[in-house]
């Protein structure tokens, strides 16, 4: 059972972390205390793979002004339905600035949602990879974007998305390596966080630039 965001306490993570890896340990002294999944959020499945699609490939600036305009599409509503993101037309989406193909990941992700995806509540209950199977059968949706609801939806706190530059950049710049990391490379400096990985990761996005520290405020 994954704990819920008012019983998420990091103090045996953190604990791990700093023993287990000195340099990041010097790292989370810094930074302070993690507040992921502090903060609380009404995203179903359909909201928050809605945002990883609109927030794909482009700069954080200009994915809160589309989000902004799909949103205002709907207004008074929080946040449209399944069935009304079906109904609108392609050039509406368009119009927001959605480039065409983000408009057919929406609308796959839409009909998905009605036909045969499961609702967060199920996947609490599956398994980390089962999910990840699971939901990358979604257009425009891979193993990045589902790890992202799994690190900051779900709150499981091993992942370690290894295709993520911004995590291989930081782990350059906090070990002193010459280059970038290759997966292999990143996988065997983690070994020592498991099973703590999602919150290393977190220090890791917080140690980069205030980006990623606006990644972080978009997910959390």
């Amino acid at each position: 059972m994954n704990p819920s965001r008012s019983t998420l306490d990091h103090a045996i993570a953190l604990a791990h972390l700093q023993q287990s890896d000195p340099l990041l340990g010097e790292l989370i002294q810094q930074v302070g205390d993690c507040n992921l999944g502090r903060q609380p959020t009404d995203d179903t499945l359909l909201s928050a793979l809605v945002k990883s699609i609109i927030y794909q490939r482009i700069s954080i600036k200009a994915a809160n002004t589309v989000y902004a305009r799909f949103l205002n599409l709907y207004a008074p509503a929080a946040f449209p339905s399944a069935m009304e993101i079906l109904a609108t037309p392609d050039p509406t989406l368009r119009s927001i600035g959605l480039p065409g193909m983000k408009v057919v990941y929406l609308k796959d992700l839409a009909q998905k949602v009605l036909t045969d995806l499961p609702d967060l509540a199920t996947l609490h209950t599956m398994e980390d990879e089962a999910i990840i199977q699971t939901l990358t059968q979604i257009k425009g949706i891979g193993r990045w974007s589902v790890q992202m609801l799994l690190m900051f939806q779900l709150y499981r706190l091993n992942v370690l998305p290894v295709d993520d530059l911004g995590i291989r950049a930081a782990i350059r710049n906090l070990y002193r390596l010459d280059d970038l990391p290759t997966k292999a490379i990143v996988e065997r400096l983690a070994l020592p966080w498991q099973p703590y990985r999602t919150i290393a990761c977190w220090y890791l996005w917080y140690s980069r630039d205030a980006v990623n520290q606006d990644l972080l405020k978009h997910w959390a």
